[in-house]
């Protein structure tokens, strides 16, 4: 007999009690790591009934074991039935099969759905667990494309809640139906009724579990629909809830991906940097998602930055993960200067997605690549599409989206007045937002609007803001573009704008300003003014002399 043999039954009774209080006092005060070491300690000196394993399987949940927590809850689902207490077996079942659903393990998910429906058929009282199954049965609506069919099943499990005073059910089926509701179009309903389910997590009326996927759902919801302020929000209280809870490893790193997204719109790239990598740390053997979106976060930065063989080595590691490496790896070829191999890759994505909100997010470069290709048509057609997404939306930031694509559309197509009162009102929203890099880019797009229109001193002033922006962020491909577009030409160097280089030019050809104006389809004083500013730029006061000057300075070419 060893000394553990010999020890008082009575004393290791007590050490059980012991751990076991402290495990539930430990879960009580959010200790996750804590509580689950004291739970398992107590479970190995004598089994855990069926109430005590769900807290050893959510503790391991929320430490980021996933499998652990699988097997805890498939104890306390099996406790439960031999305990003859059906309904809360019913429970386990669904949450064991909706943590099969996120892991992709389909036929699992399945499998557990229907157990706890047979289980629950058994039952002869109507329970609050019935209004969980209605979940799952949801999602058969909307893959059935049944909108309608969905939301009345999600408002039946809300009923549900109430009745039984669930405000994990009633917070859920709420936050289910705007989902439903933002698919169907109807935005502003949608969100307040995710508004509504996020009062009831900001109250901390709901278990760690829900809090968590409710917090990432709505999150991402916002996102879909550029409720820009809104995922802000959310993504702020999400950072705050985990901060409060060192020990847990859940929710951790896809509070730091989204951190990492809101970093980068406002300009903070290192930072946004930062949060993608730790993200990546904290979600790694933990949650595969959470690690291929902060790989995507970071190749974004460096693709932004110009550190292109970065940001392909991110892209392809995203792609392993199951994210999608799009719109991002075609804006990187675009970047590279491989046009035609961009254009395939965008083209390629955007056929591939039907889903609307998906769309939106690649229209965008899908634009910007066309018009880079060529493309004039295919541009217009997209930014038609993105038009109609907007008016169903109705949306700021995507209007914005939508001014800054056809201020770019217009350009190309020459109708440069127009697209400076696009680009203006896309600005009006990116500034509003802080999005310096959007700013910069629609200031640059002004700056050849204004040039266009011969407003040089306009070009020069968005020419030059757009060039502060990127200097500050460090965005070496775009500073590369504005270098190339301002490179100053023997006009410019005296400050000629483009039209009066091309009275010039006409004036040392021999002609008259009438035949000037006529030439140009101006008028005579206009020509006469022109004359006047050429004179004074060129510090001459004569036609001959300017003529002089054309030839000395090669200023002299085509008309």
């Amino acid at each position: 007999m060893n000394q553990f043999d010999r020890r008082d039954p009575n004393a290791a009774g007590a050490d059980v009690v012991g751990e076991l209080e402290r495990g539930r006092a430990c879960y009580r005060r959010r200790a996750w790591a804590d509580a689950n070491q004291a739970l398992a300690r107590a479970d190995q000196t004598a089994p855990l009934d069926g109430a005590d394993l769900e807290l050893l399987a959510m503790s391991a949940y929320l430490i980021g074991r996933d499998d652990a927590y699988l097997a805890a809850l498939d104890r306390a689902h099996q406790a439960y039935l031999n305990a003859a207490e059906g309904a809360r077996a019913v429970r386990c079942a669904f949450w064991l099969g909706l943590r099969f659903l996120f892991r992709g393990e389909t036929g699992r998910a399945t499998g557990w759905f229907a157990r706890a429906g047979r289980l629950l058929e058994r039952e002869e009282h109507e329970c609050v667990e019935a209004g969980y199954l209605l979940l799952p049965v949801v999602d058969q609506h909307l893959d059935a494309g049944d909108c309608e069919g969905a939301y009345a099943t999600a408002a039946r499990a809300a009923e549900i809640g109430e009745r039984f005073e669930e405000p994990d059910l009633i917070a859920c089926a709420r936050h289910v139906q705007g989902w439903i509701l933002i698919r169907q179009g109807q935005v502003e309903r949608g969100l307040a009724l995710l508004d509504e389910a996020m009062v009831a997590v900001a109250a901390g009326e709901l278990s760690p579990l829900m809090t968590g996927l409710i917090y990432c759902s709505v999150i991402e919801a916002c996102q879909q629909v550029y409720a820009l302020s809104r995922a802000r929000e959310w993504t702020l209280a999400l950072a705050e809830w985990c901060e409060g809870q060192p020990e847990m490893v859940a929710f951790r790193g896809v509070c730091r991906v989204h951190r990492a997204e809101i970093m980068q719109l406002h300009g903070a790239w290192p930072d946004a940097m930062e949060e993608a990598r730790r993200a990546r740390e904290l979600s790694e053997g933990v949650n595969r998602q959470a690690v291929a979106a902060a790989f995507y976060q970071q190749a974004e930065v460096h693709r932004l930055r110009g550190e292109f063989a970065a940001a392909e080595r991110g892209y392809q590691s995203a792609s392993q993960g199951g994210a999608e490496a799009q719109p991002g790896l075609a804006l990187l070829r675009l970047a590279q200067g491989r046009t035609d191999a961009a254009a395939a890759a965008i083209q390629s994505a955007l056929s591939a997605t039907t889903d609307r909100f998906q769309r939106t997010r690649l229209l965008p470069a899908y634009i910007e690549i066309m018009l880079a290709a060529g493309d004039l048509e295919k541009a217009r057609d997209a930014c038609r599409e993105l038009q109609q997404a907007a008016g169903s939306i109705d949306a700021g930031v995507l209007g914005a989206m939508v001014a800054h694509a056809c201020g770019a559309v217009e350009l190309a197509q020459g109708d440069a007045r127009s697209a400076l009162a696009s680009l203006r009102r896309a600005f009006e929203v990116w500034q509003r937002i802080e999005a310096p890099y959007l700013v910069a880019r629609v200031r640059l797009l002004a700056g050849l609007a204004c040039r266009a229109l011969e407003d040089e001193e306009g070009a020069r002033l968005e020419l030059d803001a757009a060039r502060a922006l990127f200097e500050q962020l460090g965005a070496a491909p775009d500073l590369a573009r504005i270098a190339s577009l301002t490179r100053d030409t023997p006009g410019q160097r005296h400050g000629l704008t483009r039209r009066e280089l091309q009275v010039l030019r006409l004036v040392a050809a021999g002609k008259t300003n009438k035949a000037i104006a006529a030439e140009l389809c101006l008028s005579e004083k206009t020509i006469d003014r022109h004359m006047s500013n050429i004179f004074t730029k060129l510090d001459v006061s004569s036609r001959a002399a300017a003529t002089a000057f054309a030839y000395q300075h090669e200023l002299i070419g085509p008309p």
